[in-house]
């Protein structure tokens, strides 16, 4: 039997109790949904994933529909730096 997990169309990522993140996803066996389940990530193990994802597509182009943080940030020197959040 084939297994694959994939993100659950439909269900974005959320913050759960405590919180934590969770992405919403879905086991199927031989392209058959089997069952849907839930990653669950504290803050800090997001973190981790995050910096472990931005490592691993370092270097590579990223596509045209990418989120923002894929692409290029430019800043307007006028406002100054940007030094963390307000």
């Amino acid at each position: 039997m084939n297994w694959e997990v994939k993100r659950t169309p439909g269900h974005p990522l959320r913050r759960a109790d405590d919180d934590r993140l969770a992405l919403p996803l879905t086991l199927t066996g031989d392209g058959k949904p089997a069952t849907d389940a839930e990653l669950v990530l504290s803050l800090a193990e997001a973190e981790h994933l995050h910096a472990a994802l931005c490592r691993a597509l370092d270097g590579t182009p990223a596509p045209g529909n990418s989120p923002d943080c894929r692409r290029p940030v430019q800043a307007s020197t006028k406002h100054g730096p940007i030094a963390g959040r307000a």
